[in-house]
């Protein structure tokens, strides 16, 4: 899986008709800047007529997924969506003509290729992953469909089906690594039963719809005036059966196609949890309802455990990674200004410190004394502290070969405050690679579960003349 974000060089189009309208439209993938997401945008309507890929916005999902903000609405976004999980594109404007998002043959391919024409780039900024650390269920115990996650380090998603049909039978589909969507995943159809298809041509819908782009797969006896009547409806000379139960011999991209392509709109429909996954999917009876409730379940997931990822209770004779002497080995800064006392995890991306608050410090002796607060500056200090290890660490030579100078402080809040007696724990992840000794670093202070402060810093090291 990717480390960094990544998005399209340049911009181009794909063109087709809507499954359910049949409305001719060109959809247009432009760049877009880090941190920017998956947006639609109805330019049919409007410069500002933009959607956000959002599980939140989701307002139908009876033959697709549609979104809808502020009155804008776009529909079958789930090939489009999962074409561009599949080739791990974070930030990109989709701007669409219509309402609806083109079927072209019914799969993902097509948005995988011309996504590929458009060239992929990586970005400075990190992803953000939602890594699942714990088991996750979803039950609809009317539609018997059931859903989980499980921890796994990358993503992985296994999905089975089951239509009590004889032509159909039970399914399943794996994909082990989304590196493998576009040969193994993305070239699956839609497919819907025959008594489906009348149901939705009788109700107006599938205007868009042809036998080239949807396998319908035929479960019950069909008279020969049946299939004549449905050679005039698809504008076909002829509509015939295959032995396998497939309308008008369509051949088969795969044995499970129906599965994969089950597996396919799960792909889609769970990027509208807004960050990618490392976690192993397990389905049995997807749809679109599930997949959309289940991308609900994770996001209120992700939030939790953006709130509390940064509380870790170490227990006082857990050894550090780096103890006080070690840290004045790394920082120039001397008693009274060291502010960080343990260093208990560090990685190439972060770092958690810890420093114990005491009354004896020695800004509490003017800082409101008859009710000791500690200054919320020094918090970040204390953040830019911990964070200029991580950074010393990852420069070529010894950390004591630099001088590190802060250049911005941005996003900063101070949500609750620090009196004696708390232990802060100070998170520092990196948000952009290190280059030319510029350190783009995001910062979480916590007193046991409660966030007392956070900030974006900027810092620059720069070596030490001889």
């Amino acid at each position: 899986m990717q480390d960094r974000q990544q998005t399209i060089v340049q911009s181009c189009s794909i063109s087709g008709s809507g499954l359910h309208t049949g409305v001719s439209t060109t959809l247009t993938f432009h760049p877009a800047p880090e941190n920017h997401g998956i947006v639609f945008w109805r330019s049919d309507l409007g410069p500002d007529a933009k959607i956000p890929a959002d599980a939140d916005l989701v307002v139908d999902v009876s033959r697709g997924t549609t979104l809808e903000q502020h009155g804008v609405r776009v529909q079958t976004v789930e090939h489009v969506l999962a074409a561009l999980v599949g080739l791990q594109i974070d930030n990109i404007l989709l701007e669409i003509n219509a309402v609806e998002m083109p079927i072209m043959d019914g799969s993902s391919l097509p948005f995988v290729e011309v996504l590929e024409q458009c060239e992929i780039v990586a970005q400075s900024q990190y992803r953000e992953y939602l890594e699942i650390k714990e088991d996750i269920r979803f039950y609809d115990k009317i539609k018997d469909v059931e859903m989980m996650v499980i921890p796994h380090d990358t993503y992985r998603i296994t999905a089975m089906i089951d239509y009590k049909s004889p032509v159909l039978g039970s399914q399943h589909a794996v994909l082990n690594h989304i590196e493998n969507f576009k040969a193994e995943v993305a070239a699956s159809r839609t497919f819907c039963f025959l008594h489906e298809l009348e149901a939705l041509l009788e109700n107006g819908l599938i205007k868009g719809g042809d036998l080239n782009n949807a396998i319908v797969v035929v479960d019950r006896a069909i008279e020969e005036d049946e299939l004549a009547r449905l050679a005039t409806l698809f504008q076909k000379e002829t509509v015939s059966v295959a032995k396998e139960g497939i309308l008008n011999n369509v051949e088969l991209r795969f044995i499970n196609e129906p599965a994969r392509h089950k597996l396919l709109d799960m792909v889609g429909d769970l990027a509208l949890v807004g960050m990618p996954i490392k976690g192993h999917i397990l389905a049995s009876k997807p749809g679109h309802a599930a997949n959309v409730e289940f991308a609900k379940l994770l996001k209120k997931y992700a939030k939790k455990q953006k709130s509390s990822t940064t509380y870790i209770q170490y227990p006082p004779n857990q050894k550090p990674k780096f103890d006080i002497l070690e840290i004045l080995e790394t920082l120039p800064h001397r008693y009274p200004f060291v502010m960080v006392d343990k260093i208990m995890e560090m990685s190439d991306k972060h770092v958690v410190g810890i420093k114990n608050v005491t009354f004896n410090e020695n800004y509490f002796m003017g800082h409101f004394p008859s009710n000791p607060v500690m200054p919320g500056v020094l918090q970040i200090e204390a953040m830019a502290q911990v964070g200029g290890i991580l950074c010393l660490h990852a420069m070529e030579g010894k950390p004591s070969d630099y001088w590190t100078y802060f250049l911005k402080i941005e996003n900063c809040k101070f949500k609750d405050k620090v009196v004696p007696g708390d232990t802060l724990t100070l998170r520092l992840e990196l948000t952009a690679p290190i280059r030319r000794g510029i350190c783009q670093m995001k910062g979480v202070a916590m007193v046991g579960e409660r966030i007392v402060s956070e900030a974006e810093l900027m810092a620059q090291l720069v070596k030490k003349q001889p």
